[in-house]
């Protein structure tokens, strides 16, 4: 078996078992203790598991710093941060509306809430009811491609005379989003 399905097994069985030890991983596998040692660095680097005292389990969004997005990882350190609030309310912070639209996407059927700042206001607002720039002159070094948000279409367009860039509504912002993101319009952004 190969270092990749071991890791996915492993996964599996977490996904079902919620802990496990490395010995017992061992044995089932029937590899030795450092093998595994060497399948799981990986998945704890790119924090798909953590280790625990008991073992190892799968990360979470609670293992997630609370100073980091939940969807890229980076420190939450902007201006315009994006929560969402789930239906068994779980709050999952978020660095900027394209993190917060990609992973709205991603979770939608147990979304309750979605709430981001208005880019020029500072006010929280109901994402679902803002609209979103796209493709602005203005650089807020954050994930690409960028998008602000605004309270009104008055206020988007303003900011849009001066920075330029394309208005989008929530649904067509995340559409949008999407199709770059899988490579449909070429944007040179990455997770």
């Amino acid at each position: 078996m190969l270092p990749i399905e071991r890791q996915k097994q492993i996964l599996d069985w977490l996904s079902q078992e919620g802990n496990l030890t490395i010995t017992e991983i061992s044995k089932r596998l029937n590899v030795s203790e450092m093998t595994i040692y060497r399948d799981i660095k990986p998945l704890v680097e790119e924090k798909k598991i953590h280790k625990t005292s008991r073992g190892i389990s799968l990360a979470s969004i609670s293992t997630v710093s609370s100073n980091s997005c939940t969807y890229c990882l980076k420190e939450l350190n902007n201006r315009h941060p994006v929560q969402i609030i789930t239906s068994d309310l779980k709050v999952e912070q978020l660095c900027c509306p394209h993190c917060g639209l990609l992973r709205y996407k991603d979770i939608e059927k147990e979304v309750s809430q979605v709430i981001c700042r208005d880019f020029l206001q500072n006010t929280t607002i109901s994402a679902k009811s803002a609209y979103f720039l796209l493709d602005t002159d203005f650089n807020l070094n954050c994930c690409q491609p960028q998008a602000l948000a605004f309270e009104s279409l008055k206020y988007a367009e303003q900011f849009q005379k001066g920075f330029g860039g394309t208005i989008f509504q929530f649904e067509q912002a995340i559409e949008e989003l999407v199709d770059r993101m899988n490579g449909h319009k070429g944007c040179g952004c990455h997770k």
